[in-house]
């Protein structure tokens, strides 16, 4: 959950940044001075300039796959060791009360059926 906090928050600074240098490029051309447009201008290019360096050519069908199962797998929040301590019991436990169950079930349908025909098996 931290890296997705982490990556939200480079994000939003991210777009406070491009937003402030499309300000000041407003404000630049506004008052007429030359200097603070350089500055953003100059950080508007490397913005669209590190958008444009996707590259050309387009991966397969299967690359892409697993490129994004990779990525899937990095944003899968893992139970810690006491987690998965308690799931695990809490697996077992159920395995054994639908274990019973179903014997349960099964051993009245045998007894059922010997009652009314009568046969051992």
């Amino acid at each position: 959950m931290a890296k997705k906090e982490r990556q939200r928050r480079s994000a939003r600074k991210a777009r406070s940044a491009e937003r402030a240098a499309l300000e000041a490029t407003r404000a630049a051309s506004q008052s007429g001075s030359k200097e603070p447009a350089k500055k953003a201008d100059a950080s508007v290019a490397q913005t669209s300039a590190k958008k444009s360096e996707k590259p050309a050519k387009k991966p397969g069908r299967i690359r892409s796959y697993f490129r994004d199962v990779k990525a899937e797998m990095h944003r899968v929040v893992w139970p810690d060791r006491n987690e998965l301590k308690s799931y695990s019991v809490a697996v077992i436990l159920m395995l054994i009360v639908f274990g019973v169950c179903v014997w349960l079930v099964d051993t009245g349908f045998v007894a059922v059926l010997v009652g009314f025909t009568g046969l051992r098996g």
